[in-house]
């Protein structure tokens, strides 16, 4: 079993940013591969960026260049840097990692962009 958790949202203005963090736990191995996604009201939930097992991490393109996907591998912990932040990136955000066939979620953390 694995164990996912997210942190670090919260309220922000229009050009700030934030970090999330997605912690992880159980029988994991390796934090990567991981990727996060978000889902705002009203909307399907949507992929955001992916970090490979030692590959180039990818981005979707509303996020490219904002946006940067890293691990700490010491710490089981994938992190979600977030620039520039724009009232459309407000969503409820999620990691997920695909493990032996076995899908996890964490229970996301929300992102609010406002002023």
């Amino acid at each position: 079993q694995v164990q996912l958790v997210e942190s670090g949202g919260g309220l922000v203005q229009p050009g700030g940013s934030l970090r999330l963090s997605c912690a992880a736990s159980g029988s994991i191995g390796s934090i990567s591969p991981m990727t996060w996604f978000r889902q705002a009201p009203g909307k399907q939930r949507e992929w955001v960026a992916t970090v490979p097992s030692g590959g180039t991490p990818v981005y979707a393109g509303s996020v490219k260049g904002r946006f940067t996907i890293t691990v700490d591998n010491a710490k089981n912990t994938a992190y979600l840097q977030m620039n520039s932040l724009k009232p459309e990136d407000t969503a409820v955000y999620y990691c997920y990692t695909l493990r032996i066939g076995v899908h996890y979620w964490g229970q996301g953390t929300q992102v609010t962009v406002s002023s």
